[in-house]
């Protein structure tokens, strides 16, 4: 056969070939070509089959959206090990767990998080190399060498791609655990290849782009852009701590094109912006994705200059799988008019299959109002969940992959979330979607953030509640919300209790229900509908 097996390392060979001597890679006063970055990615992978690591191993990483994770997407698997990046908000024992599960056999360590594996250390039965990422101003590290001492004892000579199969595993993503234990999504090579290009084509990269890394690598790869943007030889700017400041000057500075982030990260940014009375001085294509977006946070971003683009996806589906397609006709519409469609998850990418049917796989009609389940499948599903071949199989049913996500179809063939099946608040008998009183509750000019879930009720049995995050320098009531929502909803949909106060969230920006909805339930029975 006169073909090659689909993998993304094929991207930094090319790259590092046609754009040698581009700009690959910015933190802070570093900068790398893309000739010296391809370098470096041969030195840790050398360096990796010198200490040991074989083909099939897994490699560990805890790390912040500095260089040596971004080389590792690289790196690790030219050594023919899959890489396993760990979310830097767990906790020790949820770290223990993954390193475990995943058998790796390296573990490099962002030493600001020597604390987290210290106390764990013994635990870590498959670890038999630890490398240090050395942070400034942190002085307590791990056994064994530093990152950069690790890389000088590689060579940079070239690599062959070891890849002998393209459905080999290129990455284990684990899920954040918030239904139990963290579940290890296995990505592979041809997967992470499709996806990659995917990211590339839908946002409309090339050889400009100037990719900001806002979005942890850890989640998804990146949602695939740390291999997408490296596809076509654009630049990555690392940054290691999302702050609304140091973004908005990152993106003025190096004349960032493209950046993905949670609605959270967009509502900072924008709030600083506008305290500050900032615009963006260039065109900034901004994926939003991690939650379902309401339509005044896209609309106060593209009110100072951004280009929001909605996607929609879950760590199973290798981030992003659907995309909010836009159509030049809607330009002549009003913004107000614009964010709500923008707030649609819309449709598959290209290549990507995605129907929201009922629990007999039939397809919803495309009336906007009929909910169903988001069902997807292509080449940028997971190959299953690692070492758990039943909870696989529970998810994946008649040639589907079963989101547990509740949408509807509009007219147009775009879908909506409405919301997670276990979000659904069932008060008297009808079916409130979380989601849909939140988006009210987001226009009223007070609100910063909000979440909205169940609260047992006498009367109706469950009722709705909003834990609510105000804008600096304002203080809205209880009532005024109620008031608010009353006036733009039907009111069995309004909230009934309304609270003040920070919201929980993962490091991705996805708000925390369950803590919010366990508080409220404990010691008590809530149905399940």
């Amino acid at each position: 056969m006169y073909s090659t097996h689909l993998t993304p390392l094929m991207f930094l060979e090319r790259s590092a070939y046609v754009f040698r001597d581009k700009t690959a890679v910015v933190y802070k006063d570093k900068r790398f070509t893309y000739k010296e970055f391809c370098a470096r990615v041969n030195r840790m992978a050398s360096s990796l089959r010198d200490a040991g690591i074989e083909k099939g191993d897994r490699v560990s990483f805890i790390c912040r959206n500095t260089p040596p994770l971004l080389e590792a997407h690289f790196g690790v698997p030219l050594a023919g090990a899959s890489l396993v990046p760990i979310n830097i908000r767990l906790s020790s024992r949820e770290i223990s767990y993954i390193v475990n599960h995943s058998g790796s056999k390296a573990f490099f360590v962002d030493t600001s998080f020597t604390d987290l594996i210290t106390p764990i250390k013994e635990e870590l039965s498959t670890v038999n190399i630890y490398i240090n990422i050395s942070k400034e101003g942190m002085h307590k590290k791990l056994p064994g060498p530093e990152y950069e001492e690790f890389l000088s004892e590689g060579s940079e000579e070239h690599i062959e791609i070891p890849v002998e199969d393209e459905n080999e595993v290129i990455t284990i993503n684990y899920t954040s655990g918030t239904t139990g234990l963290p579940k290890g999504c296995m990505y592979t090579h041809r997967g992470a290849y499709l996806n990659a290009i995917g990211e590339a084509l839908e946002l409309g990269m090339n050889s400009d782009t100037v990719y900001l890394w806002t979005l942890p690598m850890f989640h998804c790869n990146g949602w695939c852009f740390t291999w997408g943007a490296t596809s076509m030889g654009g630049t990555h700017i690392c940054l290691d701590r999302v702050d609304p400041l140091e973004v908005y000057r990152l993106i003025e500075r190096e004349r960032v094109t493209h950046l993905c982030a949670a609605p959270v990260i967009y509502i900072i940014l924008s709030e600083y912006m506008k305290r500050n009375k900032l615009r963006l001085s260039h065109k900034v294509r901004m994926a939003i994705a991690g939650a379902p977006p309401p339509p005044a946070v896209i609309m106060a971003m593209e009110e100072l200059g951004g280009e929001l683009i909605h996607l929609y996806g879950l760590t199973e589906t290798y981030g992003p799988h659907t995309i909010c397609e836009w159509k030049s006709e809607w330009n002549k519409l009003p913004i107000e008019e614009r964010a709500k469609i923008k707030a649609c998850q819309g449709v598959s990418y290209v290549g990507f299959e995605t129907k929201v049917v009922d629990e007999n796989m039939k397809e919803m009609p495309h009336d906007g109002k009929t909910i169903g389940e988001v069902v997807m499948r292509g080449n940028n599903v997971m190959k299953g969940y690692y070492k758990e071949p039943v909870r696989t199989e529970k998810v994946f049913v008649s040639g589907w992959f079963h989101s547990g996500d509740l949408a509807v179809v509009h007219p147009n063939g775009y879908i909506e979330i409405i919301d997670r099946e276990k979000d659904i608040i069932i008060s008297g008998g009808e079916n409130i979607a979380s989601v849909e009183v939140e988006k009210i509750i987001y226009e009223h000019p007070d609100v910063l953030e909000v979440a909205v879930f169940s609260t047992p009720d006498e009367k109706w049995g469950e009722a709705v509640k909003a834990l609510i995050t105000p804008k600096p320098g304002t203080s809205p009531t209880s009532e005024d919300i109620i008031n608010f929502c009353r006036a733009r909803m039907a009111h069995f949909k309004c909230p009934r209790v309304v609270e003040f106060g920070d919201i929980p969230k993962t490091f991705t920006g996805k708000m925390m229900k369950y803590i919010l909805r366990d508080r409220e339930w404990k010691g008590r029975k809530k149905k399940v509908g």
